[in-house]
């Protein structure tokens, strides 16, 4: 079955490290090879993904509101900026489109601080804890957002 949908993923603060950056918390895979599993698993589907990382809050809030008219759904690590930015939140919620949150790590497993989510309220759904599986699991939901009522 061909998915004609558009799906971006969003990687915020640090991710660029991913492989090299505490590995046993966040495993040894690379973002590039992440981006590469998913960039198979929508081809298999016959829907488009774009990839996006930056450092930069406001760059994540801009790709945010650039994708909005032409996106189906985000997918979004926001790393850190998962716990404070009120700006990421307000974004998400401006967009109207399905945001799914996820973590490589389980949150609510590690410091308290990390815990609390921000953006959880504004996105359709949070996967956490599984590795880079936690974006597998965030596409294969995404791509089933077009048989769904109002794409959610």
């Amino acid at each position: 079955m061909i998915i004609n949908m558009k799906i971006l993923v969003i990687n915020g603060p640090n991710l660029d490290l991913l492989g090299e950056r505490e590995p046993g918390i966040y495993g040894s895979e690379t973002l590039s090879s992440i981006n590469d599993g998913l960039s198979l698993i929508a081809q298999a589907a016959g829907a488009q993904i774009d990839f996006y990382q930056s450092n930069h809050e406001g760059n994540i809030v801009d790709k945010l509101h650039e994708c909005r008219k032409d996106t189906d759904c985000v997918i979004l690590n926001a790393g850190a900026y998962t716990h404070y930015s009120y700006a990421i939140r307000d974004a998400i919620s401006a967009i109207k489109i399905p945001v799914i949150e996820v973590h490589l790590s389980n949150v609510h497993a590690r410091e308290e601080f990390r815990e609390n989510s921000v953006i959880s309220a504004v996105c359709a759904g949070t996967i956490a804890g599984f590795g880079s599986y936690s974006y597998t699991m965030a596409l294969q939901y995404a791509l089933t957002l077009k048989d769904r009522p109002e794409g959610k």
